[in-house]
């Protein structure tokens, strides 16, 4: 399985996963107490966490590691459709000159090498569930793009509310890659993938797995926001 030039076999990816799914219960873990010991050494756990860290799954440090536990507990089925999300979430470049909706529409308006717009604004385009505050975007070159926001006055940094990602993964089916960087996101974008699967459901072939308090979320706020609009 090859993504971006890194090279991983899938039976890594799959005895990764199969460790990473032992950490679901906490935010933080010990590298030296916690994956150790699930790993049987601390050579194992250090290479577990690299192969998790180049697919997005995992972040960690010296002494402490975080697992992306609403995607390691998806069934197989979507899991192994998530990578092409997962590597281009990872390698995303954040940029921002005044921090606000002018950043959005002037990158809607000007930006180069537009492919897809994803995540907030599509969802919102397809659902009007949940208000819009960062704009992803897949580009054809994101060096091309990258400078021209530069040139314009742009800063590239963590705070920045547009973000540019690679072209990664399977684009064939629009709404549902639309659908599976929402679950790969995760945070408030699961509950854009649950209204995504209310109204596009036809449309996406491989449905994930949300928390059940989720989904009657997104269930009783779908009917109320469409009688008020």
């Amino acid at each position: 399985m090859e993504y971006n030039n890194l090279q991983i076999t899938e039976s890594e990816i799959n005895r990764a996963i199969s460790f990473a799914q032992a950490f679901t219960g906490q935010l933080v873990y010990s590298i030296k107490k916690d994956a150790k010991k699930q790993a049987g050494s601390l050579p194992t756990a250090y290479h577990r966490l690299r192969v998790l860290e180049q697919i997005g799954l995992a972040k960690f440090n010296r002494d402490v590691f975080e697992i992306k536990s609403n995607v390691v507990t998806q069934p197989y089925s979507i899991r192994k459709k998530l990578f092409g999300s997962l590597i281009a979430l990872k390698n995303a470049r954040r940029f921002g000159k005044y921090y606000n909706e002018y950043d959005v529409n002037f990158a809607k308006k000007y930006l180069p090498s537009k492919f897809l717009t994803t995540l907030d604004y599509a969802t919102w385009e397809f659902t009007k569930y949940q208000t819009p505050s960062e704009f992803f975007v897949y580009v054809d070159n994101v060096e091309e793009s990258a400078n021209y926001l530069i040139e314009n006055g742009f800063n590239e940094g963590k705070n920045g509310n547009v973000i540019l990602l690679p072209k990664v993964g399977n684009f064939d089916n629009i709404i549902e890659r639309i659908y599976l960087d929402s679950i790969a996101k995760g945070g408030r974008n699961t509950l854009d993938a649950i209204a995504l699967e209310w109204f596009y459901g036809d449309n996406i072939q491989t449905r994930g797995y949300f928390p059940v308090n989720f989904v009657k979320k997104v269930q009783e706020d779908l009917p109320r926001l469409n009688i008020a609009a």
